[in-house]
């Protein structure tokens, strides 16, 4: 009863909403939403449920403060999705300076109603890469340069920004400072700390879910103090863990940890901790499966894998163990979808399978050992044992060995008191021959 009563302590604690969702106290309120790292399906999570709550609390706008390298394509369209049919205006703002929209940042800027950026920004660099940082070759990053140059071209259009400017990014990684992209209309102005957004956004007109809406700001977010009243929403607890462990590569970390300590556990049971821990990370390491690209084959080929090395457990040959390496090479190198550019770093992959194959010549090697050593229990213990004769064996007597008297039966005579070595056993006689 107790480990179900900390299961759903934990359940709720992951799904309880983030501190100052509750702050957000309706017209008179610009509600905001800090993105600093990589865009990932917890970041896309983060930004919906902003949106949603900006809208239902009747804020004036949702500013997204924008500072990414980039990140999953598929979490950059829902992010883009969700800002393009937005019941509320959404402006996003690169910022502060030193911060950059590289890649899916960059189509999220485009994406907004209001786009700005801070002085000392950069913005650009699109040009789609796998997870490890690789550009598709051949067909398949032809298709996919394709697809992310009309994206690109189609939310420029449709926000009346430099069309051309953001097919360059994409197809020629392109970037841009602030004050270029200003003068490229590729973002709409320039502005230094949040009152002067505030101030420059105020008065726009803008097209919000195919009705066109004038931003009124200045007047209805200053507080009594003259400052700007602004409400930041957190992640809650369940996103934040996500928006660590979304990385292809930190999940599968996590799913090669989980598989190497229940490996462990089932080759030495008893052990616990391993077991634990891995029944831990494994979980992890599918929750962030759950939301990435993952393709079946992959994955198949990872669960084969597992289940060549727990076989190899039992029957010990080392040709299930070496298949289950192969498995999980191979399963690893493919376990994402390729046309989606998610990728495990192959430096990664080849490092994981290394410990599966160092701990499995381990385990063999040990096994091995062990079926070769003496028995060292047991009747089997006596045989090559030392003892000494009581009396003369001619051919039966009794010996003397490790304390114990023995019937035996020798091939040769044997005086008494003369040193014999057991070489069988037969019921509760011992075949004995003299040293």
């Amino acid at each position: 009863m107790r480990a179900l009563g900390v299961i759903a302590l934990g359940a709720l604690l992951l799904a309880a909403p983030a501190a100052g969702l509750d702050e957000v106290a309706g017209p008179g309120t610009l509600v905001r939403v800090v993105v600093d790292g990589t865009i990932n399906p917890a970041v896309a999570g983060h930004v919906h449920d902003a949106i949603e709550r900006a809208s239902q609390a009747g804020a004036p706008a949702l500013l997204l403060q924008l500072d990414t390298p980039g990140g999953l394509l598929t979490s950059m369209r829902a992010i883009v999705k969700d800002v393009l049919t937005a019941p509320v205006p959404v402006i996003v703002w690169v910022a502060p300076s030193g911060a950059g929209a590289g890649s899916a940042g960059m189509f999220i800027t485009l994406a907004g109603h209001v786009a700005a950026m801070a002085p000392g920004t950069n913005i650009g660099a699109a040009h789609p890469v796998t997870g490890s940082g690789e550009t598709p070759e051949g067909a398949l990053g032809e298709k996919i340069e394709n697809f992310t140059a009309s994206l690109s071209e189609s939310i420029a259009q449709q926000r009346g920004r430099n069309v051309q400017w953001a097919e360059k990014a994409v197809r020629e990684s392109v970037s841009a400072t602030a004050e270029e992209a200003a003068k490229l209309h590729v973002v709409d102005f320039i502005a230094r700390d949040l009152a002067e957004l505030v101030a420059r956004a105020d008065g726009r007109t803008v097209d919000v879910a195919g009705e066109k809406r004038k931003l009124a700001l200045a007047k209805a977010v200053r507080s009594a103090d003259g400052g700007i009243h602004v409400v930041t929403l957190e992640m809650t607890l369940g996103q934040r863990v996500l928006n660590v462990i979304a990385d292809p590569n930190i999940a599968y970390l996590l799913m090669m940890a989980g598989m190497l300590g229940l490996w462990v556990e089932f080759t030495h049971p008893g052990v616990v901790f391993p077991g634990v821990a891995g029944a831990i990370c494994l979980l992890l390491g599918l929750t962030a499966l759950h939301v990435l690209p993952v393709s079946t084959s992959g994955l198949v080929l990872l669960l084969l894998g597992l289940a060549l090395l727990l076989a190899e457990t039992f029957v010990t040959t080392g040709l299930l163990g070496a298949g289950g390496v192969v498995a999980l090479l191979i399963g690893s190198l493919f376990l994402f979808q390729r046309d989606t550019g998610v990728q495990v770093s192959r430096a990664v992959v080849f490092a994981a399978s290394g410990v599966f194959a160092a701990f499995l010549l381990l385990v063999v090697t040990l096994v091995v050992r062990g079926q070769r050593r003496p028995a060292a229990v047991g009747a089997e213990a006596m045989v090559g044992e030392i003892g000494r004769a009581q009396e003369r064996l001619a051919p039966s007597g009794t010996v003397l060995i490790h304390g114990e008297y023995w019937t035996a039966d020798s091939d040769e005579p044997v005086d008494a008191g003369g040193r014999v070595r057991v070489t069988a056993i037969e019921g509760l006689r011992l075949r004995v021959r003299p040293v």
